[in-house]
């Protein structure tokens, strides 16, 4: 298989999650090789490539930096519609510090990069194969790497409220599964948490359109919700995006218990610390 761009370029608009500002997103098609590649319009076209050792932020987003500091944040939801979409080379052009949230999903992002084709380069398509088992923990959550020969994503999560609970899923990736399944899933939050994260600047495009709120023991927009266990599945979702900015697709099983941003960079980290963790193996 050769590595996947898009073959015209495509716009949207939409409001920033947690800047709370408008923001015009153009994705574009990239040579290939040359990886995801996100461009600030807003700070003289700087550019920084989507990669885990980029990643500086990790508090209810992914956020990638460069060395002086210019970043992009929120990009979990874009880089799980990428992976989804098996796209590999792409140029994203920004006028803000964080993509759209759009509908709060990946699908939102998978259409767009529908919409605009797909273009196969004559560069060979290779992923990275999970060789040995590794762990990251920390405080009762863990995430974990396991070899495999297919991609498989498990996850489960607990939450005090009975709007959430206990919810578990395993799904096995495959584009359309990926489309049907996990894509569509929206983000979610607590009201009681809001006014807080307002005013640390963070959650400020959130709205009952692009999150399923929580509020004690109710979920406040239920009728905006599309699977009874939706809130696992998009924790699924961030995972994909995360594991994305690995340079290419995991080949193996990953195993998430409560992990977040931050646990799923660190197992990434953990797997690329050691080169007998691993191998790049064409697909």
């Amino acid at each position: 298989m050769s590595r996947r761009t898009i073959l015209n370029e495509i716009k949207c608009e939409g409001v920033a999650l947690h800047a709370g500002s408008q923001v015009h997103m153009t994705l574009g098609p990239a040579r290939g090789g040359s990886g995801i590649v996100f461009r600030r319009s807003d700070l003289g076209g700087r550019e920084i490539r989507a990669s885990w050792d980029k990643v500086t932020e990790t508090k209810l987003g992914t956020v990638i930096a460069d060395a002086s500091g210019m970043s992009v944040g929120v990009i979990e939801h874009l880089m799980a519609a990428v992976a989804g979409a098996e796209v590999d080379d792409l140029a994203v052009t920004l006028d803000g510090p964080e993509p759209p949230i759009l509908d709060g999903d990946a699908l939102s992002f998978l259409d767009l990069l529908e919409e605009a084709r797909f273009h196969e380069s004559l560069v060979v398509r290779r992923g990275v194969r999970v060789l040995k088992p590794i762990k990251v923990e920390r405080e009762g959550a863990f995430a974990a790497l396991e070899p495999a020969d297919d991609r498989i994503l498990e996850f489960d999560i607990q939450f005090d409220s009975p709007a959430i609970g206990k919810q578990r899923l395993a799904f096995v990736f495959t584009p359309g599964r990926f489309r049907m399944e996990i894509a569509p899933a929206r983000t979610f939050g607590f009201l009681s948490e809001l006014d807080a994260l307002n005013k640390v600047g963070l959650a400020k495009g959130a709205s009952l359109e692009n999150t399923l709120a929580i509020e004690g023991d109710t979920i406040v927009n239920a009728e905006r919700m599309r699977f009874a266990d939706e809130f696992v599945r998009h924790k699924i979702l961030d995972a994909m995006g995360d594991l994305a900015l690995a340079g290419g697709p995991l080949i193996g099983r990953f195993v998430g218990h409560r992990s977040g941003h931050a646990l799923n960079n660190a197992l990434l980290r953990t797997l690329f610390a050691d080169a007998a963790n691993f191998a790049w193996v064409e697909i």
